[in-house]
Formats: structure tokens, C-alpha cells, sequence
């Protein structure tokens, strides 16, 4: 697909199926992410592919951290919990490296692995595969980046869910540019 194009028409995916992508899409995912703009060429990034009975220990972890804030869980929220990660063949967890740079600050190494995660998007798109970027309060849960192995100076960006599409993806609504965009001065 024209990058353009893709650029122009991407749409959040949020009902998925199997299959996920394959190794040479997920290949083509991740060097789309390590062409991200990033100053001082640190690549404050990684990622972690969850497949397969990673998504069901993923919604364990959810549960878990879930349980950790002490309050009471009813079956209901433990199956909500525990479903979030098979709503996509592949969930990608993008995590911020970050560090101490006297020349990039940490909230730019924060955007580049931002702008990573929307390479990985756009991408997904192009390959003719479903995505959706989600964060919510489990992105920023201290469990579940200790149960993802976090190292200190780490955070996740967000989780985004890759398969393929069960219905044709919503054509992107139209905006006027005229309303973000200005000359200056």
C-alpha cells in the first residue's frame, strides 16, 4: 500500500481475529517502529510480542493487579480482566527504555517510543492487518510492569492489539485541517 495512502485512510481495529501476523509482518511491524524519530539515536524502546497462552497469562496478570488496588472483585470483572488480552491474536506491549541524557530529556525519549508505537499502527494497516493502540489504567499499573519485567526507567506506551479485521474497518472520518493548522505568525 502507498505510505500515503495508509497514512491518509488508517482506522483503529478494534474487533480482531486469528490469524495474527505472521513473522515476516512482524518483522515488517518492528522495523517500521525502529524508524521512529528519535533524538540522539538512543531507541528508547522495546517491545514484547504476546501470543498464544502469553495472552491468557497476560489477563492473569491483569487480574492480579486488578486485586492489588484491594478492592473486591466480582466474577464478572475477573472474566473482563482475564479476556482483555485474547481480544486480538497478538497483543504488542510498546515500553519506554529511558535514561538519563544530557541533551535528550526523558519526556523526548517518551515521544520517540510514542512515535514507535504509531509506526507499528500505521504499519499494521498497510500490511492489511487490524490494530488498535490501548492504554487505560493497566499501562500505568506498577504490577503489571513489575510482572512484565520493567527494569527502572521503563514504562509502557500502551498495548496494541494486531490480527485481522472481522469486518471491514470503518472508512477514516474526515477533519477539517483548517482547525489544527495555522500559519505562524
Amino acid at each position: 500500500m502507498d505510505a500515503i495512502k495508509a497514512l491518509h485512510e488508517r482506522v483503529s481495529v478494534a474487533k480482531l481475529a486469528e490469524p495474527g501476523p505472521s513473522m515476516d509482518q512482524c518483522r515488517s511491524l518492528i522495523r517500521a517502529a525502529l524508524r521512529a524519530a528519535d533524538h540522539g539515536n538512543l531507541q528508547p524502546w522495546r517491545f514484547l510480542l504476546v501470543q498464544g497462552e502469553g495472552r491468557r497469562q497476560l489477563g492473569e496478570l491483569f487480574v492480579s493487579a486488578a486485586r492489588a488496588k484491594g478492592e473486591p472483585l466480582g466474577d464478572a470483572a475477573i472474566e473482563r480482566f482475564k479476556s482483555m488480552p485474547l481480544r486480538a491474536p497478538m497483543v504488542m506491549v510498546v515500553i519506554a527504555r529511558t535514561q538519563e541524557h544530557p541533551k535528550v530529556p526523558i519526556v523526548e525519549q517518551q515521544y520517540s517510543a510514542a512515535a514507535a508505537a504509531q509506526n507499528v499502527v500505521n504499519a499494521a494497516y498497510a500490511l492489511g492487518l487490524g490494530a488498535i493502540w490501548r492504554t487505560g489504567d493497566l499501562a500505568y499499573d506498577p504490577g503489571v510492569a513489575a510482572g512484565l519485567g520493567l527494569a527502572e526507567g521503563e514504562s509502557i506506551i500502551g498495548f496494541i492489539y494486531i490480527g485481522t479485521p472481522i469486518n471491514s474497518p470503518e472508512p477514516a472520518r474526515e477533519s477539517n485541517p483548517d482547525i489544527f493548522f495555522q500559519f505562524w505568525p
